[in-house]
């Protein structure tokens, strides 16, 4: 190599070292052949064992996707992704915010990938409040159409009936009047104490703004965006006791446009279920109306067993197989206000809003039994698989999702030490006794 060469590569070499994102470049496997100090601090706590050898090994049970999208990408090279936003932890509310990176990665040829990494979790703490100030603005002033505008009472109950009911949920006054608001939206997707949480949010902030299934009379669905905001008398003073305005808007053409958009950001890429970035914008929310209003909140931890044995024995296209049946027994044995979550992997997880930890025994033991009773059948080849469960469940001594997640962790890990195909729950105390 010439002087004037080597001057260059040196002067390329700590460019790459000094630049205020990181840097990672690797081989087609994985393998890290350049790493600069910015991706090393960034990487470093989420590596097993600190090792560092291997970019998609180190990112195996955060983001499993990255491998994905690198072996499906066909091109001799090109953009591979562009800033896909993963969420590593869930943060202590009003102590640390959720940490959050941005991944970008580069096929230079056919050996060669290079991944630029940020840090972007205060970016998303400002976009979470941007989206929600937009959000509100176009619930008052979009489709004014196409919503229903409905007073409630101090308990949630609808005050009277008129005409906009009707037009958009095709509701009669004898349909509504007196009844409470959970009336509107799908038996299982919410509760009693979840339709508080947003009487109460809307008390503390203004409005309370959520987006979901909506029901009409006759049992049809739309996607429905719908805002909850405390009355005013004639002199600007909030009502005693009470009252509110509930708008619900059908949005679900709004929805359509977006789907593909929404899947990219909060839906594994293989199973099809909530992500981990989903899983923890949800299990956050849920602990923050926890501490304002306790009521039962249990967390699952559930791990395929063995499920290299299963990769090596039948191949990665059935292991994959595997962890969409995994998903699909998941989903078919919660509620609808319950979410389950690829957290990367074989892991998964299930949210149990006002569940207790019997509740959230049982509904693992429900999922143990199904899948340890069940034979999939991948191109003629008869798969058995089992599942470990660990539980946890929220009380005084839980600091945050984080620490409730760690304890269900440490609950799944008794399940295998045991011999697998079991359920363990430990109950946080100050000692974190296990509870069998």
């Amino acid at each position: 190599m010439s002087d004037e060469l080597k001057s260059e590569y040196e002067s390329l070499l700590q460019f790459l070292y000094l630049a205020p994102v990181g840097l990672v470049q690797m081989k087609s496997n994985g393998e890290i052949v350049m790493i600069n100090p910015l991706s090393a601090q960034l990487l470093l706590p989420i590596a097993p064992d600190g090792d560092l050898s291997n970019f998609f090994s180190t990112l195996e049970n955060i983001a499993p996707e990255l491998h994905s999208m690198c072996n499906s990408f066909t091109k001799k090279r090109g953009q591979i992704c562009d800033s896909l936003r993963v969420q590593l932890t869930a943060g202590i509310p009003g102590k640390e915010d959720p940490k959050v990176l941005a991944f970008s990665l580069l096929k230079l040829d056919a050996d060669r990938i290079m991944a630029v990494i940020s840090d972007v979790s205060l970016v998303v703490k400002r976009e979470k409040q941007l989206q929600h100030n937009e959000a509100w603005f176009n619930a008052i002033f979009s489709g004014v159409t196409e919503y229903a505008l409905i007073s409630l009472d101090s308990e949630g109950n609808i005050e009277n009936w008129n005409i906009s009911l009707e037009r958009l949920g095709k509701f009669k006054a004898i349909d509504v009047e007196n009844k409470p608001y959970s009336i509107f939206f799908p038996k299982d997707s919410t509760d009693q104490e979840r339709l508080k949480d947003r009487l109460s949010e809307a008390d503390e902030n203004g409005w309370s703004l959520f987006e979901s299934w909506c029901l009409r009379n006759d049992g049809s669905r739309f996607w429905g965006s719908s805002i909850i905001s405390p009355l005013e008398n004639s002199l600007h003073e909030h009502f005693n006791p009470p009252r509110y305005s509930l708008i619900i808007r059908d949005i679900s053409e709004k929805r359509n446009s977006t789907e593909d958009l929404i899947k990219a950001s909060f839906n594994d890429h293989l199973t099809g279920i909530s992500n981990r970035r989903a899983f923890f914008e949800a299990a956050g929310l849920e602990f923050e109306r926890w501490k304002k209003r306790p009521r039962p909140l249990s967390i699952l931890a559930i791990d395929a067993d063995y499920f290299k044995k299963v990769n090596d024995t039948y191949g990665h296209a059935s292991g994959d197989e595997v962890l969409k049946h995994l998903s699909k027994v998941l989903q078919d044995s919660v509620r609808e206000m319950d979410l389950v979550a690829r957290l990367g992997g074989e892991e998964f997880s299930a949210l149990l809003p006002s569940t207790d930890m019997d509740g959230a025994i049982k509904i693992a033991e429900r999922i143990r039994t199904y899948i340890a009773d069940s034979v999939l059948d991948v191109d003629g080849q008869q798969i058995r698989y089992t599942v470990s469960i660990g539980v946890s469940t929220v009380n005084q001594y839980v600091t945050g999702i984080d620490m409730l997640l760690k304890i269900a962790d440490e609950a799944l890990y008794a399940s295998k030490h045991e011999g697998r195909n079991r359920v363990t729950a430990i109950n946080p105390d100050a000692t974190n006794t296990l509870q069998k």
